[in-house]
């Protein structure tokens, strides 16, 4: 089913505007914020670096964003399983001004058996996030099979994520529908809230579409929200605009 205008500016609203690149500079982070500024519809998230997550809080206070919430990474993208690493790095990123953490769980220790060291980063994760939102990061397309994915998501869950994340965008295979029915389905068996984002090569539309019917079907229609739903995609963000009739200037380097 085609989105409508109206999903259309919902799905902007659900969008983690993103840009981890290795030659991200203050320019870059500038220019995020002002193409957050100047949707129609403002992104759920910026998401950056650490070392610019406090330019980015104020320059979103300065352009009048100030509830589009400020997220980082940690563990980023290698997934260690060094527990007390991942809780320094989400203290500092508290600290810095962050409203949002995306972590990502140390999936090769998961692939070699370790479950007590994953879920031993995944509960330091939770603890040191504090108040901030904690996006888990599983890396679906490295774990490969589904019953693996479906362990990844449930110690995570366990372990109180507030969000399932498919993927870093760094690796050969990120989102695809297969792996996000897979989260979805178990954040749907679960006691506990939780939302779900899909990140890594999601570009156009139609593609974004998918995944707004797998979390309508499998969460409710309810679920098509910022507080349940999101998409790391600034490519995507982009052709949204377009869709809408927006110019939209693209990064022409998009992350994610």
């Amino acid at each position: 089913m085609k989105l409508t205008p109206d999903e259309l500016r919902q799905l902007l609203a659900c969008i983690d505007l993103t840009s981890l690149n290795e030659d991200d500079d203050p320019a870059r982070i500038e220019w995020l914020c002002r193409q957050a500024a100047e949707a129609p519809t403002p992104p759920a998230a910026l998401c950056v670096y650490p070392e610019y997550v406090w330019m980015a809080r104020q320059r979103l206070k300065d352009l009048g964003l100030a509830q589009v919430a400020l997220a980082s990474v940690a563990n980023f993208p290698d997934g260690s399983v060094d527990a007390l690493r991942v809780a320094r790095e989400c203290h500092r990123l508290r600290s810095a001004g962050a409203d949002e953490i995306d972590v990502v769980l140390p999936y090769r220790a998961l692939l070699g058996g370790d479950t007590a060291g994953y879920s031993a980063v995944a509960r330091a994760a939770r603890e040191a996030a504090g108040d901030c939102r904690l996006k888990c990061i599983l890396e679906t397309g490295e774990l490969g099979q589904a019953e693996r994915i479906a362990e990844a998501a449930q110690l995570a869950l366990d372990a109180g994520a507030d969000f399932l994340k498919t993927s870093t965008g760094k690796v050969r295979v990120n989102a695809t529908p297969e792996a996000a029915e897979i989260l979805l389905s178990a954040i749907a068996a679960h006691p506990r809230r939780c939302g779900f984002k899909a990140a890594g090569g999601i570009r156009s539309v139609d593609e974004a579409e998918r995944y707004v019917d797998l979390a309508r079907r499998l969460l409710g229609a309810q679920a098509f929200d910022p507080a349940r739903f999101r998409i790391g995609a600034s490519a995507l963000f982009d052709q949204v605009l377009v869709a809408l009739g927006e110019s939209a200037q693209g990064t022409g380097r998009g992350s994610y």
